[in-house]
């Protein structure tokens, strides 16, 4: 059988960057955001070129590949690995629609360098400090995956460092000619990549592993390997316009299943919009949302008060709905739009409809809607929902200090379809009630993606929350959902274990098939993915 052969170079002449050694410093580096115990670091580097990635791999110890730190899942906390830092690798060229940025680039420096030009990278997920090699490494997805999709679709090309120090410059388009694979020649050697075609759940977010099926294209087995295949020095992203104007929605709703169902008559309204290219109708980008337990941290944390936003008594659920205008709609006295939804004609105009779906819910008239002259009210919404996993993840380190230096972040990352939404929920509630467990969760409910994160109060919640996390998962994955939505497999041994319940040993064994040919010894993530051996 024929294959796709995938040629990499020699990197050039460089000397490795001077290594980090001072225990303060790397103290700094020994934990990501899930702070998973234990972790250490041998040292730091930060190249500033291809060439000085792969010189770094020439010196020969395992390495562990860190952005931001902002993995949720241990994936970017080092265990006795020399970390390649990515902080230097920051270019940045805007080309018509396409922008190729170092991996060291945040989402933050991203944006700040397209506004000037009316464009933007829309698939970001919500922190904007997240690096760019950190998103592509993860294939990350956040709020607006519900209109744009995941990262993988808009990467159209890589720089990577691979294992034996020879660079691959991978455009989209190497497509593996048949099931057998592709072949890699690099200077060094020539080694098959095997690729058995895995069943994934039909959902927009599954980041479970390789994507490994018929006829994929070499870029796709490196977006989404979390650096254990490669290390990512630069991507070529695509990006377009900005919309005319964006609105943001915050709406109180009393109960979880009011929440949903008025979920389910935007999305559908948001898709209509799509297919008709109706100016005046219903353009969503995502929809997310805030449970009870969540809202009562914000308050016991003063942000609702500090950013004046009132919350209804007995509110189950806050959505915040960002709504994108069409130039006709953003040329619009959108005030006069909003002060007149009522009226019969105010169905002609996207504010009218959007508001007209709220009252049918009965959640118009505790709404609060920022127009695009709004941006700090609408800095201030997003606030709020950054809030929340700021303050659960301040309470986890909190805890981790003050009561057992073996808790850790406990959460799940699960995704079914929306008309499973419900019904998962019902199930993610009851598992961690039974164990008298203190639950929050919020997410991207556009998607049917949530994030149920454990407040933990001791050592014992954290091993009752494992359970109640790999249970949770189960039963996702027979909704027809991913128990491995967005934020990867990391470290963490729960996702691990449902990654092999997911695609199941065989699976598995064919995702370490493809790590063994790129990374025959190991020394890329060990532990990241799959359990160090």
């Amino acid at each position: 059988m024929s294959t796709h052969v995938l040629r990499s170079r020699r990197a050039g002449s460089a000397s490795p960057p001077v290594i980090e050694r001072d225990p303060d410093r790397l103290a700094r580096i020994s934990e990501d955001a899930a702070h998973y115990p234990g972790g250490h670091a041998s040292g730091l580097v930060q190249p500033r070129t291809a060439a000085e990635v792969a010189a770094v791999l020439a010196l020969g110890p395992p390495v562990l590949v860190a952005g931001a730190q902002s993995s949720l899942t241990g994936g970017a906390t080092p265990f006795g690995e020399l970390v390649i830092g990515t902080a230097h690798l920051t270019s940045i060229d805007l080309e018509c629609d396409r922008v190729k940025t170092g991996a060291g680039v945040t989402l933050q420096a991203l944006h700040e360098a397209l506004a000037p030009h009316g464009a933007w990278f829309p698939p970001s997920p919500t922190y904007y400090g997240a690096t760019v090699g950190g998103v592509v490494s993860t294939n990350a997805a956040g709020a607006a995956t519900f209109k744009y999709g995941n990262v993988r679709p808009w990467v159209e090309a890589i720089t990577v460092v691979l294992a034996d120090g020879s660079v691959l410059e991978l455009a989209r388009g190497a497509v593996a000619a048949s099931v057998s694979g592709f072949d890699l020649v690099s200077p060094a050697r020539t080694a098959v990549i095997p690729i058995h075609a895995l069943t994934l759940p039909d959902v927009p977010k599954c980041s479970a592993g390789y994507p490994l099926a018929t006829g994929m294209d070499a870029i796709d087995l490196f977006i989404g390997a979390e650096g254990t295949l490669g290390v990512i020095v630069d991507a070529t992203l695509r990006v377009q316009r900005r919309p005319a104007g964006t609105c943001w929605a915050l709406v109180p709703v009393p109960t979880e299943l009011a929440a949903i169902a008025l979920v389910d008559e935007l999305r559908s309204a948001a898709r209509a919009t799509w297919v008709s290219r109706d100016p005046h109708g219903v353009d969503l980008a995502a929809i997310e949302h805030l449970d009870r337990r969540s809202l009562e941290i914000v308050r016991e944390d003063g942000v609702l008060a500090r950013l004046d936003i009132d919350v209804p008594t007995g509110t189950d659920v806050v959505l915040l709905v960002q709504l994108e205008l069409s130039p006709d709609e953003a040329a619009r006295d959108l005030w006069n739009d909003l002060a007149n939804a009522r009226e019969p004609g105010a169905t002609g105009t996207t504010m009218g409809r959007l508001c007209r779906m709220l009252e049918a819910h009965g959640c118009l008239d505790d709404a609060e809607i920022a127009l695009p002259d709004q941006a700090r009210r609408a800095a201030q919404f997003i606030e709020l929902r950054e809030a929340v996993p700021s303050g659960v993840n301040r309470r986890v380190a909190l805890a981790k200090s003050s009561i057992d230096p073996r808790i850790s972040k406990t959460a799940a990352d699960v995704i079914v379809p929306l008309t499973r939404f419900a019904e998962m929920m019902r199930v993610c509630r009851a598992l961690f009630e039974e164990r008298g467990l203190d639950l929050a969760v919020w997410g991207h409910i556009s998607d049917g993606n949530v994030h149920p994160n454990l407040i933990p109060r001791s050592y014992a919640d954290v091993e009752l929350g494992r359970e109640a996390v790999l249970a949770l998962g189960r039963e996702v994955t027979a909704l027809g959902g991913c128990p491995l939505a967005e934020h990867g497999v990391g470290r963490n041994a729960v996702k691990q274990l449902l990654l092999r319940e997911l695609h199941g040993d065989a699976g598995v064994a064919a995702m370490r098939a493809v790590k063994h040919a790129l990374d025959p010894t190991g020394r890329l993530g060990p532990g990241v993915l799959f359990p160090s051996p």
